[in-house]
């Protein structure tokens, strides 16, 4: 089978569509074509996480699909597996693994190598490949390499692109339908191929490039602008409060301008998948090159020191007042109202309070203590040293000397504003800055920034 019965298999929607792990990106992008009538099996390796979506059981983050993902099930049109399929029609591979920060032990390219080596395992002729998974600058020739070692011609035979997810999670603007995408192709039957399959993802806005590794650059160069930023008004805020102003009266009068500028907020810094990790992949491709990136490198330190700047600030304070070194950190995924912890600040500032011998407590409604060892990998944690509590009640709260808001979870909002109207604690420190003042209350309110 060739390239371009493919194609015409495709147009008869005689295809089937492997979506290799049903996390974050994955699982939205395979209820999105299920329910729009293609074929999809849903590979994911976690036999636990297959069982529950077999059950029926769906994540907060995923609930919105609820409806969706039901009627796909019952139509046959999504199929869950921890091994991919063998089948005589054509099949489209679509990776959407997480891609680790490369280390000594572990390459970036781990995961996503490993699902294309599961898919090569049941391909044939005519087969395609599509990496959605954030990747270092080269790991798709490494890939395209990988395909022709087991006997395939890419761009003949078989097809590879790369097409960077752009998900944002609660973004009411800009979603998984309307955001358009960057994309390479090996070749340009490939090309139609998946346009028709993007049609039913973003009406197939596709934007193509004619290299793997410009398309590699662009998905890094996005994330990296926004730790540039996102490092860069963090470091405003620490001058701001030196200077005893506040940042966000900064910002927003900055924002005035209409042109050249673009509002970022403070924060205790950049978490999550992406940010964090993808720049890295730029700074290790100009270290290769022996290339100085001194842009991303100093948003990096810039962004691991703001939990010590964070915890430095309420010691201040504790100290200054002489009260107990008690703190409890309210929010520990890493942004408002969703469950994803990865990689986030709210872990950071504890380890960093525990460093000092604090009694931590913490609370997140979107916590859930069966994931500890999940939140344990995604934090590069050994322990989990916090008092875990099930919401901010009257006894807990009156026990600590600072209520450090980490994530302004909409859930909580009214609680939070009661226990700062009400003088429930002697501090409260805002990392988000978006408290406002009231100066009825007893209880001192303190802004990163402000």
């Amino acid at each position: 089978m060739q390239l371009k019965e493919t194609l015409a298999k495709m147009n008869l929607n005689k295809c089937k569509i492997e979506v290799y792990g049903l996390g974050y990106v994955g699982f939205p992008l395979a209820v999105k074509l299920a329910i729009s009538g293609l074929n999809i099996i849903g590979v994911d390796i976690n036999s636990e996480r297959i069982n529950r979506l077999k059950n029926n059981i769906l994540m907060e983050s995923e609930f919105h699909l609820k409806n969706e993902f039901e009627q796909a099930r019952q139509k046959d049109r999504l199929i869950l597996t921890d091994k991919p399929i063998s089948t005589t029609e054509p099949k489209i591979g679509i990776i959407c693994v997480p891609t680790p920060i490369p280390k000594e032990n572990i390459q970036s390219n781990v995961y996503v190598k490993s699902a294309i080596e599961g898919f090569l395992k049941t391909s044939k002729n005519g087969d395609i490949i599509i990496i959605e998974s954030s990747i270092e600058v080269g790991t798709t020739d490494e890939m395209l390499s990988l395909i022709e070692k087991k006997g395939y011609s890419v761009g003949k035979n078989f097809g590879l692109c790369f097409c960077p997810e752009r998900i944002d999670p609660l973004n009411t603007k800009w979603k998984l339908d309307n955001t358009p995408r960057v994309i390479y192709c090996s070749d340009n039957i490939t090309f139609n191929v998946v346009q028709k399959i993007y049609q039913h993802v973003n009406d197939a806005n596709l934007i193509r490039v004619n290299s793997a590794k410009v398309a590699e650059v662009v998905k890094s160069f996005e994330n990296a602008f926004r730790l540039v930023n996102i490092s860069l008004v963090n470091e405003l805020a620490m001058l701001c409060d030196k200077l005893k102003i506040n940042v966000s009266d900064v910002i927003t009068a900055a924002s005035t301008k209409p042109f050249g500028f673009m509002p970022f907020h403070s924060s205790a810094g950049a978490g999550g998948h992406c940010i964090p990790k993808d720049p890295r992949f730029l700074l290790r491709s100009a270290e290769r090159f022996g290339v100085d990136f001194d842009t991303i490198d100093t948003a990096l330190k810039i962004n691991s020191i703001m939990p010590k700047y964070i915890v430095n600030s309420i010691s201040q304070f504790i100290e200054k007042d002489n009260l107990e070194k008690t703190v409890l950190i309210c929010g520990l995924s890493y942004k408002p109202d969703i469950e994803d912890m990865r990689d986030s600040p709210g872990f950071k500032i504890i380890k960093e309070f525990n460093e000092r011998n604090y009694k931590v407590f913490a609370y997140d409604p979107f916590y859930k203590k069966e994931m500890k060892e999940k939140y344990l990998a995604e934090n590069h944690l050994e322990k989990l040293d916090f008092i875990v509590m099930n919401d901010l009640n009257e006894d807990i709260i009156s026990k600590v000397s600072c209520l450090c808001i980490v994530q302004h979870h909409t859930k909580i909002k009214f609680r939070v504003n009661e226990i700062y109207e009400q003088n429930k604690v002697p501090i409260i420190y805002d990392c988000q800055n978006k408290m406002n003042i009231n100066t009825k209350s007893k209880t001192i309110l303190k802004h990163l920034g402000g």
